[in-house]
């Protein structure tokens, strides 16, 4: 048994791109570690001195087996990084308002349930971005124009199943996008910028999205750190690892568009140096140097 498990998805059996930095790093602190699919029957999660989930990708399609593993291995011993509780707050986008209640700048995010909900909800923003409120990966993002017509004429056959978060569509992810600001160890240790595919507003690569290296402001510093003392206030958890995404608003200031403390990819194709900061993390976690 290794002493560190990184948890994948079977699709992705090497882990999240450049994976094997991951591995690598551990190697070179004298730790084994090793990719393993959450779903693993034959796995020992209880054996192993750490479980960090990675990229679990696949967890909104099998959202409450998913769940319902995570606590079973918890219940049964596993030393489980961040937390199943955790991971049940932060995988429903509901904890935004949550985290804009206790004083983190948000980007305005309204809470919807059913259908008959969207129309008044959509007609808060000129420009409204409808999310499942449970997704990964920029699935089931719609954006409503309210130039193309009232709220009425929503057109529900283009959302995937509710419930639904909806917020204004933020103007400046078309050009400055989207950062993400990784908290390692309560600091914030590196960032990423991500933009779009010309008319789109999905940052991810798979949709045309690129992303470069990026260095924090005070500021993304700042909006970081407080979206994670909130969380682990919230929650009642330590939080090791977390990525903070932001944007920033018509006023100029700078806010939490996801707090990712389940899966966060670490960027490693771009970031490589997360591998080794996330490792230490790990490490220190365990009480290790």
């Amino acid at each position: 048994m290794a002493d560190v498990l990184l948890v994948t998805c079977a699709g992705l059996p090497d882990g999240e791109p450049r994976g094997d930095l991951l591995v690598d790093a551990f190697a070179a602190r004298g730790t084994t570690a090793r990719w393993v699919a959450w779903d693993d029957a034959e796995v020992d999660w209880a054996g192993a001195g750490a479980v960090c989930l990675r990229s679990t990708w696949d967890y909104d399609a099998r959202y409450d087996e998913f769940l319902a593993w995570a606590r079973r291995i918890e219940a049964a011993g596993a030393h489980l990084l961040n937390g199943a509780g955790l991971f049940a707050w932060n995988t429903d986008k509901a904890y935004l308002p949550e985290l804009a209640a206790a004083g983190v700048p948000v980007v305005p995010t309204i809470v919807v349930d059913g259908e008959e909900e969207l129309p008044p909800a959509i007609a808060e923003f000129f420009t409204a971005v409808v999310k499942p409120r449970t997704a990964a990966g920029g699935r089931g993002v719609v954006v409503f124009d309210m130039a193309d017509g009232g709220p009425g004429d929503l057109d529900e056959s283009q959302l995937s199943p509710g419930p639904w978060v909806v917020q204004p569509l933020v103007e400046s992810i078309h050009d400055e996008g989207e950062w993400s600001v990784f908290v390692l160890g309560g600091e914030v240790v590196s960032a990423s910028r991500k933009v779009p595919a010309a008319g789109d507003i999905r940052v991810h690569e798979e949709y045309g999205g690129s992303m470069v290296a990026a260095t924090p402001s005070a500021e993304h510093r700042e909006v970081a750190e407080r979206a994670v003392r909130a969380a682990q206030r919230l929650c009642g958890v330590e939080l090791p690892y977390a990525r903070v995404d932001q944007m920033r608003l018509a006023d100029g200031t700078w806010a939490v568009s996801e707090l990712e403390v389940t899966e966060p990819s670490l960027y490693l194709d771009v970031l490589p140096d997360n591998a080794g900061r996330f490792a230490d993390t790990v490490l220190a976690h365990l009480g290790r140097p």
